[in-house]
């Protein structure tokens, strides 16, 4: 007889259409079996990515999880997203400086979307909510406070995925209850801390689509502002590993009496990173939804995933796969 599924958390980052990775790494974990996604914290296209998992879990399982993130990548593919008029052109240089010059509110005043049109029609928000066996935590960056906002149960709507996904340069700040919100990795990318206040499992898996280490120092204007980006998008999620480092030490040291008194838990952590699959590839790819492109990018995720599993799938639930200071704190 199998074994039961491990359960994990998963905490998925943002980046575009690079984001295709991260489809990529949740199909193989549906296609493998081993280990049953419990809880997922997202931000930007990992929130896209996890509310087509929640979706299609409800529908048809893990088979129907990954026929509805593969919809939901087609459907960007056809519809060329929002990035599809400089994707892969020697244009993106000036038209990111653009960006950065005119506000979205004077280029964009009928805030004209694809992404929400896309988001309306392929995920149906009445099954994300019905799903019982995965919860979603999805951060947004509240414009006023600067502070995150996290979205779960039947909080995570439409305009709530969009505004995680909302690049304040690019798109008009989405409204919630009256309040302004941009794009999650300004503060959570994504955000790990819902994940220590609730009731997931304490092996926590992370996609990472970010570089963490990119060699050599950038000298072109638009592989500076990719950098710059990268760094800006991971600063966040490197603070909560610190956090986690010095709470695993506090427990491994023995010196807390009573960990659970001070609801500190020893979290698991795990890493599929794609620092040498997506680092050769130009910031302007990040708008690149040719389904060739994306499919590549998928199949990058599976393979990542895979040998991630071959490597560390039975030590879910025994130990971390990854040395937090070494891999992540140090220079």
């Amino acid at each position: 007889m199998a074994a039961a599924p491990k359960p994990v958390s998963l905490a998925l980052q943002g980046g575009g259409a690079h984001g295709a990775f991260t489809w990529g790494v949740l199909d193989a974990l549906c296609e493998d079996g081993r280990l049953d996604p419990r809880a997922i914290t997202a931000t930007s296209a990992g929130a896209m990515n996890a509310c087509a998992f929640a979706m299609g879990r409800v529908q048809g399982g893990r088979e129907g999880a990954r026929e509805a993130m593969e919809a939901f990548w087609r459907a960007v593919s056809r519809a060329g997203g929002p990035f599809k008029p400089i994707a892969g052109s020697g244009w993106f240089p000036w038209l990111d400086a653009l960006n950065r010059m005119f506000s979205p509110y004077d280029v964009n005043p009928f805030n004209f979307d694809p992404l929400t049109e896309i988001l309306a029609g392929q995920i149906d928000f009445d099954a994300v909510h019905a799903c019982q066996d995965t919860q979603l935590f999805i951060a947004a960056t509240e414009v006023e406070t600067g502070r995150a906002k996290v979205f779960q149960g039947d909080d995570v709507t439409l305009a709530a995925v969009r505004a995680s996904a909302t690049l304040p340069f690019a798109h008009q700040a989405v409204e919630i209850d009256g309040k302004p919100y941009w794009d999650g990795g300004f503060t959570g990318n994504p955000a790990l801390w819902p994940l220590f206040y609730a009731d997931t499992p304490a092996d926590l898996l992370i996609v990472h689509i970010n570089p963490m280490h990119r060699a050599g120092t950038p000298k072109s204007a638009e592989d500076i502002m990719n950098r710059v980006n990268e760094i800006t998008f991971n600063a966040s999620l490197l603070a909560e590993l610190r956090a986690i480092a010095f709470v695993k030490r506090l427990i491994g040291d023995g010196m807390l009496a009573d960990p659970g008194k001070a609801r500190l838990r020893d979290i698991l952590v795990h890493s599929i990173r794609a620092d040498q699959a997506l680092e050769a590839l130009p910031a302007s790819t990040k708008y690149d939804t040719s389904w060739r492109f994306l499919t590549d990018l998928r199949d990058r995720g599976r393979d990542a995933a895979f040998a991630w599993l071959e490597r560390c799938a039975d030590s879910v639930g025994e130990r971390s796969t990854i040395d937090l200071k070494a891999d992540f704190l140090q220079s």
